[in-house]
């Protein structure tokens, strides 16, 4: 299983807080964000990112299971293409074409780039 400096935490409770988080997953590292579920389908989960991926595993080792507010913590190494295999992509597609009209930008970014952040020279 390749590692990450992300991690997923589930089955938290409903009362716990960010600052709970940060003190529990803090002690295993520098952490960068924290980010708890507000809505109906993320309530009960977490995401910690930690500056080092060594922190992350150590973190992983140690709260896999820890019991916080009588539920035991389920903690998982974040998989990104997880979480975009149920991305509808044409409309994200459909999304950056809106824009790219909106702001007068052709298919070819590289030479858009150029275009907008190039100055004309006064002479």
């Amino acid at each position: 299983m390749a590692m990450a400096q992300k991690i997923r935490t589930q089955k938290l409770p409903a009362e716990v807080t960010g600052e709970e988080l940060y003190t529990i997953f803090g002690k295993y590292g520098a952490i960068r964000q924290i980010r708890v579920g507000t809505t109906q389908e993320t309530r009960g989960t977490a995401f910690v990112v930690y500056e080092d991926i060594f922190d992350a595993k150590n973190a992983y080792d140690h709260l896999n299971g820890y019991n916080v507010h009588n539920r035991y913590l389920v903690i998982l190494y974040y998989q990104a293409t997880k979480a975009y295999r149920n991305m509808n992509t044409e409309k994200a597609r459909q999304k950056l074409e809106e824009i790219k009209e909106r702001y007068g930008l052709s298919g070819d970014l590289e030479k858009e780039k150029d275009r907008l952040l190039t100055t004309p020279r006064r002479e």
